[in-house]
């Protein structure tokens, strides 16, 4: 059960690494995106999204504090589904097709890694972590 729980945890953490990645490369095209979305300092928050992206993947998938980890990610999705993806604002249809799609990813996703916060903060028997959790009796 062990691997099967590492498995999905990488499985799980590659989006969030190929976002962060893009948050670092792209900085200049998803700033601008930001901009249009009415986010104050824009850049900055491109920036430290790549961050939490990056971190909360790491921890999760290292398993270094992956209640941490995963809170993180929460913490960072659900305010990047309501900020960035307002479907419910767009004109043109196939925007907000695509604004809702990724307004669902994000708190799909988020209910994930609640649940995964959840789950490494309560069960005793982690397996193939390098930490246990830093959330204990929540």
């Amino acid at each position: 059960m062990d691997v099967l729980v590492l498995i999905g945890r990488v499985l799980f953490v590659v989006l969030f690494f190929s976002s962060a990645f893009g948050h670092f490369t792209q900085t200049d095209a998803m700033t601008d995106y930001a901009r249009s979305r009415g986010l104050p300092q824009p850049r900055v928050a491109v920036l430290a999204g790549g961050v939490v992206l990056a971190v909360g993947g790491l921890s999760v998938l290292l398993g270094v504090w992956a209640d941490l980890g995963a809170l993180l990610l929460v913490i960072m999705l659900v305010p990047t589904a309501f900020l960035m993806h307002q479907f419910w604002k767009e004109t043109d249809p196939q925007a907000q097709q695509g604004e809702m799609i990724h307004f669902n990813k994000d708190l799909a996703l988020a209910g994930a890694a609640l649940m995964l916060f959840a789950f490494f903060a309560h069960v005793d028997e982690l397996g193939l972590t390098i930490t246990g959790p830093l959330f204990t009796g929540l």
